[in-house]
């Protein structure tokens, strides 16, 4: 077993597709079939119901995935603690944004971010509440900047600073002469 043939699992399982799973892995879909076959043969299971289209995870699949995700996630570590022991600070960062705050706050941090750490490639990503829950849980991204709260157990939320909600009533409304007012 090996990572690479675990990173082919989880892309099989997202793009429920051999072959758009290979397009994104870059590898052609033989090479990726095959991979995915060898494994389920050391392991002596199926890990996709091909019958199925869109292709389908079996039960014991589905645990799999589960553990490959922690993996993988895990072994994208090492790479970590060896940059951090040189002390280079460097790589990916990919963070998800929502649109409401993105022009706002970006320019607040973007500039000092990119000077103090040179060497990291930020990609930044304008994307829904959802699909920041979704692109976080499934690894797609680091880190991301939402509306609060979002319970869910998965992700950790930290708030980074809080905003008054403002209310804007035209001059002809019965609330335009009120000081305050709390809804």
């Amino acid at each position: 077993m090996t990572i690479t043939q675990l990173k082919y699992v989880l892309s099989v399982a997202e793009y429920k597709n051999f072959t758009v799973a290979a397009a994104h892995s870059f590898v052609t879909q033989p090479t990726l079939s095959m991979q995915i076959q060898k494994l389920e043969e050391q392991l002596e299971i199926k890990i996709f119901n091909r019958s199925k289209k869109p292709i389908e995870l079996t039960e014991v699949g589905k645990k799999i995935v589960k553990q490959a995700k922690v993996i993988v996630d895990e072994s994208n570590r090492i790479l970590d603690i060896v940059h951090l022991q040189k002390g280079y600070i460097g790589g990916e960062f990919k963070l998800g944004i929502i649109p409401t705050i993105m022009p706002t706050l970006l320019p607040m941090f973007l500039n000092n971010f990119t000077k103090k750490y040179p060497r990291v490639k930020l990609i930044i990503e304008e994307l829904t509440t959802e699909d920041i829950m979704r692109k976080l849980i499934d690894g797609h991204i680091d880190a991301a900047i939402a509306a609060t709260p979002l319970e869910n157990e998965a992700i950790k939320e930290e708030p980074l600073y809080y905003e008054p909600f403002v209310g804007l009533v035209p001059q002809n409304h019965r609330l335009f002469n009120k000081k305050q007012n709390y809804f």
